[in-house]
């Protein structure tokens, strides 16, 4: 079982526990294991009527112990609902509630629910998190060619991945969305999800976008929020602080579905990188409360590190993603000296042999990404950060 496990029944001994993450990604999974530990509960779905009107009335025993509330975020009430029942049955039962768009920030959401709850995000496998029978050497072309949802990924067969690619997105786009928010033109979202994905590692400048599809910029920008809401994708944006010569470029787009992208090996494996990054990141930040960042950085001459990671606002880590170049990167190499991470690492798709020389390291990511690379971020600073990706 997926190793957020243990911190999500600690959490729900003292407070609500709202589970988001991709659709497909494993949370129903998750939420239905907890409950079967839990010995008695009761699972509701928004999306069943019969469970829609049971979990309006209130149909639940005083005897259930977990009370799991899946996709609640449909209900258009549903945190002044929650927030009723929380305040007045918290004694008499632990809550969950899970969902595929961002509970915390959602805006249809009546009432602040400040204090009631934790917030834990699940994301696909990946190198640092690999289900059992599934060995290394195999996992990162899997990652590559299938991505690291649970169905494809344990599967492994390409054509059955991109038939179920194509449902899931048509599930998020025709109907999850529509859902949330009044999309008139889905057509167009879908062209912009096309030209989102065949540009992963280059900067987004909405305005050509809004051009291009015949919009107005501000509904690029609002499709994209909502897409990142809905964690089809996730933004990356500069770094500039301590930086007199950076330059405030438009962001980067990437994709929690790795093999979603359009493009050769070298902007998967970029996708790859990032998506490792950010899961790292988001669980530190979810169980121990400090502010994680991931930032790319360029500045006037053109020197360009794809990833900064930044921890409360100071940086600690540099990463370089090259597919098979083994040529240490002068703008990675520049940064190291002028930012002064922990670790600068230039991440190799292709198998090369491991070389560190100061706070600079040349490695295959099969090498580095593993279960200890995500235990902690480097440095005696961070040396206390423990991550659970691991089997």
């Amino acid at each position: 079982m997926r190793s957020l496990r243990p911190y999500l029944e600690q959490d729900l001994t003292k407070k609500m526990v709202f589970l988001g993450g991709p659709r497909q990604c494993g949370k129903t999974t998750l939420a239905l294991d907890l409950l079967r530990r839990a010995g008695r509960g009761r699972y509701f779905l928004w999306d069943l009527d019969e469970d829609r009107d049971a979990l309006r009335k209130k149909h639940w025993s005083d005897d259930d112990r977990l009370l799991v509330f899946d996709e609640l975020h449909k209900f258009p009430r549903w945190k002044n609902w929650i927030k009723g029942v929380f305040d007045t049955q918290r004694q008499r039962h632990r809550m969950l509630v899970t969902g595929s768009a961002r509970l915390d920030v959602y805006r249809r959401g009546g009432d602040s629910l400040l204090g009631r709850y934790h917030y834990w995000r699940l994301h696909p496998f990946s190198l640092t998190e690999l289900p059992k029978g599934i060995p290394r050497s195999d996992a990162l072309q899997r990652l590559l060619r299938v991505g690291g949802f649970p169905e494809p990924f344990l599967d492994g067969n390409e054509q059955a991945a991109r038939r179920w690619r194509r449902e899931r997105l048509q599930r998020v786009v025709r109907d999850d969305l529509r859902d949330l928010e009044t999309i008139r033109d889905l057509g167009s979202l879908q062209l912009l999800l096309d030209a989102l994905r065949a540009r992963v590692g280059s900067t987004i400048v909405t305005h050509h976008l809004a051009q291009d599809l015949q919009v107005a910029d501000r509904t690029i920008k609002h499709w994209i929020e909502l897409l990142e809401r809905m964690y089809v994708l996730f933004v990356v944006r500069p770094y500039t602080q301590r930086l007199p010569r950076a330059v405030q470029k438009p962001p980067k787009i990437y994709f929690y579905d790795n093999a979603d992208v359009i493009g050769d090996e070298g902007a998967r494996f970029e996708n790859l990188v990032a998506t490792h990054l950010l899961k790292r990141l988001q669980f530190l930040e979810d169980r121990d409360g400090y502010r994680y960042e991931l930032r790319y950085v360029r500045d006037k001459e053109g020197r360009e590190v794809d990833f900064v990671v930044t921890c409360d606002g100071n940086v600690t880590e540099l990463y370089e993603a090259k597919w098979s170049d083994p040529t240490p990167a002068k703008a990675l190499l520049y940064y190291a000296e002028k930012l002064k991470p922990t670790v600068a690492v230039q991440l190799l798709g292709t198998p090369t042999r491991t070389f560190r020389q100061g706070a600079f390291t040349l490695a295959s990511a099969l090498e580095m990404l593993t279960p200890a690379w995500g235990e902690s971020l480097a440095g005696a600073r961070y040396a206390n950060h423990r991550a659970a990706f691991h089997t």
